[in-house]
């Protein structure tokens, strides 16, 4: 069998965009150039998300504006979800709603209770422009929905309303990374 690396050993870490940065709340842009600066991306998003302990990330949440996420991510069978997207479109949520937690490395150490479909198809394309499909069910059907809601410009606090948006938005306006996020160009 032939050796093959670790996802985001190569990479570097980079700091996270967290609530109240611009970034992401703009949509992002169709990736158009499939070169060794979108593979570096990809394997610098890796290691970023393994640094912060998550099991997904969106470009944006690094301050890049382009439609690519990684996940490592479990189902509720505890099967491992080990890979990326290019382009990634969410074609299909359904299923019941399931109000499960949610937290996103954007706001550390916040998390809600939020409804999401248990079921989630995202098609796209691989960092060498192959087209792919990936189908998730349960935590990462969550998942995959959540990210793609960053490369749409959202967070998952969007999808809180009443009492819970509320507890939410004020954990963030006091946690001790508050003041950070509203800095500029932060």
């Amino acid at each position: 069998m032939r050796p093959r690396t670790i996802p985001g050993s190569s990479g570097h870490v980079r700091p996270l965009r967290l609530l109240g940065d611009p970034a992401l709340t703009e949509p992002c842009q169709e990736v158009t150039v499939f070169d060794d600066e979108l593979a570096r991306l990809v394997e610098d998003m890796y290691a970023t998300m393994y640094a912060a302990q998550g099991v997904g990330l969106a470009a944006n949440q690094i301050g890049v504006p382009l439609r690519v996420f990684v996940y490592d991510c479990p189902d509720d069978e505890d099967r491992r979800h080990l890979g990326h997207l290019v382009n990634p479109r969410l074609v299909e949520a359904d299923g019941p709603v399931i109000r499960g937690p949610e937290g996103c490395l954007s706001l550390p150490g916040i998390e809600a209770g939020t409804p999401r479909h248990d079921r989630a198809v995202v098609t796209g394309v691989s960092v060498t422009g192959e087209p792919a499909t990936v189908t998730g069910t349960g935590f990462f059907a969550r998942c995959l929905q959540h990210e793609c809601d960053h490369l749409d410009g959202g967070l998952y606090v969007d999808h809180l309303t009443g009492l819970r948006r509320r507890r939410a938005l004020r954990a963030a306006a006091k946690a001790p990374w508050a003041a950070t996020a509203e800095a500029p160009g932060r």
